[in-house]
């Protein structure tokens, strides 16, 4: 609906613009309205009929389906009836057609409980769950945030899988431990973290541990473990896998390899001697396209600066010798100073400002 005020000043507009010697048309088109919508504003309101009367007239207009008060009364003393008030209306309804009985279909009754206030979950149901985001944490470094998680690996014997255990350091991308058991276990998974922490020399608190909510991962046995190694735990919420991003990346990146094997594993000792040779290739020759193309080794042992900087050399040399192939900026070959478990959304909306590198 138009206010009378701006159809006011619309006319007044036209008014003026032909006096001063516009054709009535074409001041119209510049307002961009049709004639005949000014004539019928002109027309309301020189008969003082500021209201529109499209909208009156629908205001006027009455549903003919729609439930009378005594039906609207009718539906609610059956919602609240001792053998239906546990019931939602999708049984209540059916309930109703077995006796003979119809007074509204299944969105007129959840529609009267709801003006009712008595759309709240019906039953014993717990109402679901808002489980907070996890607490986010920043890397700038290895060995300060590590990842881990389980996946299965399928054995030469129909529904038998073979778990692999996998922890990752996510500043650099790096596998720091892996096992592959028959079963899972927090026993194993203590293993597999105590085994990392000898291996990367960690011997002060601080580091931090994320993994998802299984059971190996929540255990006495685990828990217990991360305290005695001084780690801090982190949990992802249930059933959400972006809470361990880089886990479900790392299990994609494995299982998509082109070296991955086609057959199940036959046994676990060809499992491990598997995943062996992966864990070889990933850290010491694959160039993770998140850390600027440097193998997950190289960025953990600090070769990463000097090496983007070699590369960015050779750009640049490149640049002077035919600048005409580069209409702005050579290629970012800056390390990335920093990688973050679950970021706040002020940093997600940050990173959504920054203009596109050219």
């Amino acid at each position: 609906m138009i206010e009378p005020e701006t159809c006011q000043m619309a006319i007044e507009l036209v008014r003026d613009a032909v006096d001063a010697g516009a054709r009535r048309e074409k001041a119209c088109e510049v307002l961009e309205i049709p004639v005949r919508t000014l004539r019928r504003w002109e027309q309301r309101l020189q008969g003082d009929r500021r209201e529109d009367q499209r909208k009156a007239a629908a205001a006027q207009r009455v549903p003919t389906n729609k439930l009378t008060e005594e039906e609207r009364g009718q539906i609610l003393d059956i919602c609240n009836q001792p053998e239906n008030k546990s019931l939602p209306p999708s049984q209540i309804v059916p309930k109703l057609a077995d006796e003979g009985r119809y007074i509204a279909s299944e969105s007129s009754f959840y529609r009267v409980l709801r003006a009712a206030e008595q759309s709240n979950r019906r039953g014993r149901v717990e109402a679901p769950r808002t489980v907070a985001k996890p607490k986010g944490y920043q890397a700038t470094g290895p060995n300060q945030v590590w990842s881990w998680d389980i996946t299965y690996l399928a054995a030469s014997i129909r529904g038998r899988f073979y778990r692999l255990y996998l922890a990752e350091d996510i500043f650099s991308r790096k596998i720091i431990g892996w096992e592959v058991h028959e079963s899972e276990s927090a026993e194993h998974a203590s293993v597999l973290i105590r085994k990392a922490c000898l291996a990367e020399g960690i011997h002060e608190d601080g580091l931090v541990l994320h993994s998802d909510n299984g059971s190996p991962m929540k255990g006495a046995t685990m828990l217990a473990t991360l305290q005695k190694l001084g780690i801090v735990p982190s949990f992802s919420r249930p059933s959400v896998s972006d809470d361990n991003p880089y886990s479900e990346s790392l299990f994609r990146t494995l299982k998509y390899t082109p070296a991955y094997p086609t057959k199940p594993f036959e046994s676990i000792a060809a499992a491990r001697q598997w995943v062996h040779r992966f864990v070889q290739w990933y850290n010491g020759e694959h160039r993770h396209s998140a850390i600027r193309f440097v193998t997950p080794k190289q960025r953990h042992d600090g070769l990463d600066i000097s090496l983007l900087a070699a590369r960015k050399d050779v750009y640049e040399a490149a640049k002077k010798r035919n600048p005409a192939r580069w209409s702005g900026n050579t290629r970012n070959w800056e390390p990335v100073s920093e990688v973050w478990l679950n970021p706040p959304k002020e940093l997600h909306a940050e990173r959504s400002d920054r203009p596109k590198a050219a």
